[in-house]
């Protein structure tokens, strides 16, 4: 029996004795199957290729990126944040090695892993068991879990505190149970939010956008759109970090705001003619 993974997605699916037919992540609109068809490795096959290896970079007091060279997958960005003794990993990528958790460990480990939403789901449950923690995921999204463990703790309702400050808020729009997660300590007290790509951060670092589906370009709904922007309108945050290495690097709530203000002007069609 295999732990397939799925070559376009990352992610892996529960042990079987050939691979998948499908990817059901991707042979979905929000996703994609490769042109060139569908196709599997495992985590296995990574490692002893010797070609894949991680980069953990620091991005600010208590917050370490990890993201794996050269790109595997969709290419997302893991986060790991610290505060007062406990860590994050925020979002999943779909390498992991002995080097990494050691990396890791020497940083002061993870006590806990939360997804924004099933397209970085990634391992998961290897990393889980790796360090041997919870994965937190909204129950909106269980039917998107490809591999079931005990580590999963399926959450419910709007927001989810893991530790002081550091409180996970389902949105939905990119998915049902989409999440950001809200640091407050972050940028020395000012807020950071970490936020996959429930919002993304676009070309220009001032602006973010939202979308259903990235890679086929289908938008949400105004009325969607205005609802993520009033939800995080409360919450005190400077920085803003999406799973591609992109940020906004200060007044990141009023970005959010004027950029939901602009995406729901587009779609009513007061923005331009054209």
């Amino acid at each position: 029996m295999t732990y397939y993974v799925c070559g376009t997605c990352g992610i892996q699916y529960s042990p079987t004795e050939t691979e998948p037919e499908r990817c059901m992540i991707c042979d979905e609109e929000r996703q994609y199957v490769n042109h060139n068809g569908q196709s599997w490795t495992t985590l296995m096959e990574m490692l002893e290729s010797g070609f894949y290896q991680n980069e953990i970079l620091p991005e600010e007091k208590g917050l370490y990126s990890i993201v794996t060279k050269p790109e595997f997958a969709i290419g997302q960005t893991a986060y790991l944040v610290q505060t007062e003794g406990f860590g994050l990993l925020w979002d999943c990528i779909s390498y992991l090695d002995e080097t990494t958790i050691e990396k890791i460990n020497e940083l002061g480990g993870i006590d806990a892993i939360a997804l924004s939403h099933p397209h970085y789901y990634a391992t998961q449950v290897e990393w889980a068991e790796a360090f041997d923690v919870p994965i937190y995921i909204h129950e909106d999204d269980q039917r998107w879990v490809t591999r079931p463990s005990e580590h999963i703790r399926f959450w419910s309702g709007d927001q989810l505190e893991l530790a002081q400050g550091v409180t996970i808020h389902r949105l939905g729009g990119h998915f049902a149970g989409g999440s950001v997660l809200h640091w407050a300590n972050g940028d020395e007290g000012k807020g950071v939010m970490l936020t996959g790509d429930i919002i993304t951060v676009v070309a220009d670092r001032q602006w973010v956008s939202f979308m259903y589906s990235y890679p086929n370009l289908i938008p949400l709904p105004a009325s969607k759109v205005r609802g993520i922007a009033e939800q995080v309108k409360p919450l005190a945050f400077n920085r803003l970090y999406n799973a591609f290495h992109r940020v906004v690097k200060q007044n990141a709530a009023q970005s959010v705001q004027r950029s939901a203000e602009r995406y729901i002007a587009a779609l009513e069609g007061r923005l331009f003619t054209t």
